[in-house]
């Protein structure tokens, strides 16, 4: 017998978190067909000797929603070893619509999610109005497999006009109807169903999302569509009013989640998990009511992630902090060269390092009014402003800061932020993590992640495309904290496959997935893992309408397999497209 494929002498962490072994994988009609020596011949033999194999990894947590519908790379993800991406979070979206609210949608992932509306609406078919006519429109050949969520500001806009943005409470009718779609959409495959609560969250207009203040009424009555099913899963993200500093906001909203998630059935429910700066305390106390709704039998988990949550600062991203000075937004229309022939004039320099900034949130901009009070506080953030480099260190000390290079050449930490902003012509970034990383550290991080009710998630793949570049969380886990991280403990190698892939796949219900075994879906990674490592994230145009964004590549997939075909090859793209949506409930034709 000839199989499609055998992947040989690999070392082999099967995704249960046990030990690895070594021998050969082989693959068959896009299966996994045997596991161990001596298997026979096959039409193709990818040698992994001094290699790692492992499942194919799951990502929680990306906002594909719009470019899954005209880029069929879904690049990043598909570099850093993902084979499964589930998008629709944080409860925006594209469907269901009605074509009089095309731009209210695109307005809103525009500010929400930092994804340019300019690209959005040129790239976006629109060739859909209820949520199963979207996974019908987006469900063509892609790199990987992709698998989507129903979410509730389209939904609650579809329903309720512009009600739904009006600060009006959904009336008993009006949760009726989200009810019924909701449900429509689980059983055309949806995946789950996700929400948003977070005043960081605004339009591009600088509107509160719509359902961002939903009543406890309506978010029961919704999750009350999971009724009887066996599949779809429940998300939220919520600050818990952190920016209106509201003491008693925490436990209302925490328990305004618990009704949510207690009304889905037993359904698994995802909270978004992180150290906030201006709450720093605040994500035990979201893992001990976590821990007390899993007591209540509450099948609630918490999102993580492996690293600092933060922003890439540039004269090319979305934001830097001279963005609300006079003098620059004088010549910020300019190109890039121009703009940075006209910083390196001393005078020019000199006169806007005597401004002030103006407020660059409030109403007409999306930007949070975090960011203005972080502006305010330039010299105390500087001590967690960081250079990442060629080899991108994320976990560095105050040592490293901008704040302690401002200090060696005797500048102000304005002033040495603008003199690495110009350095690479222009092109220099900061990397500056608003949360995860208080106490200049991983301590926080590592709790989070090693908790018993914790998943790995949070990447936003595909979103806040001109500030953040967190696809690359699967490489990272394996670079950093499974093989250099010498400022704390690690997490075993074994461990940190397992939280990439059988983890996500059992909560999602992703049954064919996840595992290295016997009849399970062929979408498998071949990591050259002892030289594997990160490159710089960099920006490039390739957007519709001219669109651009953060990317950022690694080296050391030998292989990634997606169906049986290898979609990967030393770390560049084949060509090939197996992946396709994924729709949980649907009996097999």
């Amino acid at each position: 017998m000839a199989y499609d494929l055998i992947i040989k002498g690999g070392t082999i962490y099967d995704g249960n978190g046990t030990e690895p072994i070594t021998g050969d994988v082989a693959v068959m009609d896009g299966k996994i067909a045997a596991i161990g020596t001596n298997l026979g011949e096959a039409d193709r033999v990818i040698d992994a000797a001094g290699a790692i194999v492992t499942p194919g990894f799951l990502d929680l947590h990306t906002h594909y929603d719009g470019q899954v519908s005209w880029d069929a790379d879904l690049q990043p993800s598909v570099n850093h070893g993902v084979t499964t991406a589930v998008m629709g979070s944080c409860g925006v979206g594209f469907a269901p619509v009605l074509p009089k609210d095309h731009d209210r949608l695109v307005r809103l992932m525009e500010g929400v999610e930092d994804i340019p509306g300019t690209a959005l609406a040129e790239g976006l078919t629109w060739n859909w109005e209820s949520f199963a006519d979207y996974m019908d429109a987006i469900d063509f050949p892609h790199t990987i497999d992709y698998a989507a969520q129903i979410v509730h500001d389209p939904l609650r806009v579809y329903v309720m006009g512009d009600r739904a943005v009006s600060d009006e409470p959904a009336t008993v009718e009006d949760i009726a109807k989200m009810r019924e779609l909701t449900r429509a959409a689980l059983e055309a495959g949806a995946v789950g169903f996700s929400t948003g609560r977070s005043d960081v969250h605004r339009t591009a207009d600088g509107d509160w999302t719509p359902a961002s203040e939903a009543t406890r009424e309506e978010l029961v009555g919704i999750a009350e569509a999971f009724k009887g099913l066996d599949h779809g899963v429940l998300q939220a993200v919520n600050d818990f009013d952190l920016e209106r500093g509201d003491p008693t906001a925490f436990d209302r909203e925490f328990d305004l989640l618990e009704a949510f998630a207690g009304a889905a059935d037993g359904r698994p429910f995802s909270l978004s998990l992180m150290q906030r700066d201006f709450a720093p305390k605040q994500w035990r106390n979201i893992l001990a009511r976590a821990e007390a709704a899993k007591d209540k039998g509450i099948n609630m988990r918490l999102q993580t992630a492996p690293r600092g949550i933060g922003v890439i600062l540039g004269l090319q991203c979305t934001f830097h902090p001279f963005i609300g000075f006079p003098s620059y937004k004088r010549i910020s229309h300019l190109p890039l060269e121009e703009r940075v022939d006209a910083m390196r004039d001393p005078d020019f320099k000199e006169q806007l390092l005597s401004e002030k900034s103006e407020k660059v949130a409030g109403d007409g901009t999306a930007i949070p009014p975090l960011a203005d009070i972080l502006l305010q506080q330039i010299d105390f953030i500087s001590c967690k402003m960081f250079k990442l480099g060629e080899n991108p260190d994320y976990e560095q000390s105050v040592e490293a800061s901008v704040y302690k290079m401002a200090q060696a050449d005797g500048l102000t930490p304005l002033s040495k932020i603008y003199d690495i902003l110009l350095e690479k012509d222009g092109q220099e970034f900061l990397y500056f993590p608003i949360y995860n990383y208080t106490d200049l550290n991983y301590s926080a991080v590592h709790e989070m992640m090693t908790h018993p009710q914790a998943i790995m998630g949070l990447s936003d793949g595909g979103a806040h495309v001109g500030t953040v570049c967190d696809a690359s969380f699967p490489t990272y886990l394996l670079c950093h904290w499974a093989r250099d991280r010498k400022q704390g403990p690690q997490i075993p190698l074994a461990r940190a496959v397992q939280m990439l892939t059988s983890e996500i796949a059992d909560y999602v219900g992703f049954t064919d997935r996840g595992r290295l075994e016997v009849g399970k879906k062929a979408n498998i990674n071949v990591i050259d893992h002892k030289n594997l490592r990160l490159h710089a994230p960099h920006m490039v145009k390739d957007l519709p309408a001219g669109g651009q964004r953060l990317l950022q590549e690694a080296t050391g997939y030998i292989a990634t397999v997606v169906d049986g075909k290898v979609v990967v090859e030393n770390d560049k793209l084949t060509g090939l497209r197996p992946g396709r949506l994924v729709r949980l409930g649907q009996k097999a034709a």
